[in-house]
């Protein structure tokens, strides 16, 4: 068997990413068996714990690898912006954030191990909410913190709210009035 590239591994192991949150999000953590992965993916339990210790090591990395590309957007665009994006998002994301709340909320090791990956997103939207007071863009009567938890609670609200197949018609309005809450000239 020929030796893979690294760009070949790189893509492989994206590919499992894929497979992983399809199967994750449709069964759940439990639900998701080895057998399911394999069928889902397409690869043999062998190539899939090459880049993956186990089941868990592989539901972390799904987790994680949303999380870094939702950092991302927070830090560049806000978490508004990253709220408006809901709307893209397919059905594997939404049920792996489900996934992910069931399993901070019944895991305490997960949790734990969870916690300074989660902190990135939420370092992310406080960094730039301080930019935002900074600019003169943002209220300042109420405080960074409270303004991050409002609008994380917001966010949470959504994610459930789009797994549930709850219509968002309304999206773009209910944003709109989420962001001018925390703007300097929105109320």
């Amino acid at each position: 068997m020929p030796r893979l590239t690294v760009d070949n591994l790189q893509a492989r192991r994206r590919a499992i990413l894929d497979g992983a949150r399809r199967c994750f999000a449709r069964d759940g953590y439990e639900g998701a068996t080895v057998r399911r992965l394999e069928q889902e993916i397409g690869l043999s339990r062998g190539a899939i714990f090459h880049h993956f210790r186990d089941k868990e090591s592989l539901f972390f990395a799904v987790a994680e690898d949303d999380a870094a590309e939702m950092s991302e957007v927070v830090a560049k665009h806000g978490l508004v912006e990253l709220m408006r994006d809901l709307k893209n998002r397919d059905a594997g994301w939404l049920g792996v954030q489900l996934e992910l709340s069931r399993r901070l909320r019944t895991d305490p090791d997960f949790r734990e191990r969870w916690a300074l990956r989660s902190k990135t997103i939420s370092d992310a939207a406080r960094d730039r909410l301080r930019r935002g007071v900074e600019r003169g863009t943002l209220r300042t009567d109420v405080p960074v913190e409270t303004i991050a938890a409002f609008l994380e609670l917001v966010l949470d609200g959504l994610v459930l709210h789009r797994a549930m197949g709850v219509s968002d018609d309304d999206l773009d309005a209910v944003l709109d009035l989420v962001e001018s809450t925390v703007r300097r000239d929105g109320f």
